[in-house]
């Protein structure tokens, strides 16, 4: 019996960026799975929004507000999320964000913000997470990283340069925790069809770009991410650490 595997029932799960866009579609996947889920953002209504479709597939949920820049808030809900969970079991760092300015013109405030939403939270994220997990004996992180980690895009530098390391942390932080069955990966997606990039895909002509470079010829859709975070999450990827899955149609084949 292998297929029982990729079941979550009974395990309890954190996200993050989970008001909208992916987030949201990993957190509710994730309970379909069955996993009870608490889900962190800025957004107090998007959350409630987020928790209402959870707890209608019948799991558990808890909505935790919070700034993921600040790192003294962050680490009180994540207290917060221990207590009412009991054990963390899985830890999906989806939050980010990206602000599209070209390289001589990147101001040390957007670099500073967009390292602290992409990078930065993820790692104190994890490693407050990671000493739970290394006391309970295991756990999964899964840090949603993105095809400009790996290859050069118009993105933006600052965006680029946050997910390349955030798939280097990936690497280091499975080497460090795999010996207390803690495992850690990453996610690498292309375009999706998401709040954040509804604008840019209205654009008819950036969409034939980007289809250009896409084997798969379309663009990403939730369900597309879903099942690889679930299967990372799984004891079906039970001997699986420091990998990166690109979620891309196949884009990152051509290596540019």
């Amino acid at each position: 019996m292998y297929l029982p595997s990729f079941q979550l029932e009974g395990k309890k799960a954190i996200v993050t960026g989970a008001g909208r866009g992916i987030g949201r579609a990993l957190a509710i996947g994730l309970a379909e799975a069955g996993a009870d889920v608490a889900v962190l953002a800025r957004t107090p209504d998007d959350l409630n929004r987020t928790v209402e479709e959870i707890e209608a597939l019948g799991r558990q949920a808890l909505a935790l507000p919070v700034d993921l820049k600040d790192k003294r808030a962050l680490e009180g809900v994540i207290r917060q999320a221990e207590a009412w969970a009991g054990r963390i079991d899985i830890l999906v760092n989806n939050a980010g964000m990206n602000i599209r300015t070209p390289a001589l013109e990147v101001s040390e405030e957007e670099w500073d913000t967009i390292m602290q939403t992409n990078l930065k939270s993820a790692f104190f994220l994890s490693q407050q997470v990671g000493h739970h997990m290394r006391a309970a004996g295991g756990g999964s992180i899964i840090n949603i990283a993105s095809v400009a980690g790996h290859v050069a895009l118009r993105t933006g530098v600052v965006y680029g340069s946050s997910k390349a390391a955030l798939i280097q942390m990936t690497k280091i932080l499975a080497l460090e925790w795999g010996k207390y069955g803690v495992r850690v990966n990453a996610i690498g997606p292309w375009y999706f069809n998401t709040p954040l990039t509804e604008k840019l895909l209205a654009d008819e002509s950036f969409v034939q770009e980007v289809l250009s470079r896409t084997p798969m010829k379309r663009i990403g859709e939730m369900p597309d991410l879903v099942g690889p975070v679930v299967f990372l999450a799984s004891d079906a990827a039970a001997y699986m650490t420091g990998q990166t899955l690109y979620v891309d149609g196949g884009m990152t084949i051509y290596g540019f």
